[in-house]
């Protein structure tokens, strides 16, 4: 039996990135949400080896500690040409200063270095995992993906992450490029074309009360 959200809800997370797609996907539903880091929630260690299992934890430890519904998100950049690669590892690749410019130049390297040059070469995709739970231990949990190709050099100023080197499937514009409401707003403002997003409306039709 799937739960609605009602009421406040914590969005665990302490990217300003992750927090501002969240905040604008769930303002909709007028759903109150505030912040891990607003309440001072600790990180927990992402001990799992999947999208989905690291987006439970972090949504069950924020859940237990302010004792309230918690709503994580764990996402990612898949690239077939390495193996996966970096994956659920996608943040860590960008080191404890969150430097995205030099993950995406190391990819580039990498890519470079198994011949991979042309557009089929570079096949990649986004996956996004969301996860809510409940202080009971009830979990709801959606996943999600964009698919695209990897460019080089990186363009675009806005998003976050990898979104410069992401082309996606059907566009001329990678997520660097795009406005937010472009990314990851949903129809009719947007094209609901992130991972996010497209994760955000299996959520929303389990969990959140339409607007």
């Amino acid at each position: 039996m799937h739960r609605r959200i009602t009421g406040k809800l914590v969005i665990a997370t302490h990217n300003p990135g992750k927090l501002a797609e969240m905040r604008e996907l769930l303002a909709p539903h007028g759903v109150e949400a505030v912040s891990a880091g607003e309440l001072g929630l600790g990180e927990p260690d992402e001990t799992g080896d999947t999208f989905r299992a690291n987006a439970a934890i972090k949504a069950i430890a924020a859940a237990k500690a302010a004792q309230l519904p918690a709503f994580a998100d764990d996402s990612g950049l898949v690239v077939e040409a390495l193996d996966g690669a970096p994956g659920i590892l996608s943040a860590r690749w960008a080191g404890p200063t969150r430097d995205f410019t030099a993950a995406m130049a190391r990819i580039e390297r990498l890519l470079q270095e198994r011949g991979a040059t042309t557009p089929a070469q570079r096949r990649a995709h986004f996956v996004s995992a969301l996860c809510v739970a409940w202080p009971d231990d009830h979990l709801e949990e959606v996943e999600a993906r964009a698919d695209g190709t990897l460019v080089w050099p990186p363009r675009g100023n806005a998003g976050f992450g990898y979104d410069p080197a992401f082309l996606p499937d059907g566009h001329t514009r990678t997520f660097g490029e795009m406005t937010s409401i472009e990314k990851h707003g949903l129809p009719p403002l947007g094209l609901g074309l992130s991972h996010r997003a497209r994760a955000f409306v299996k959520l929303a039709e389990i969990c959140l009360d339409q607007r």
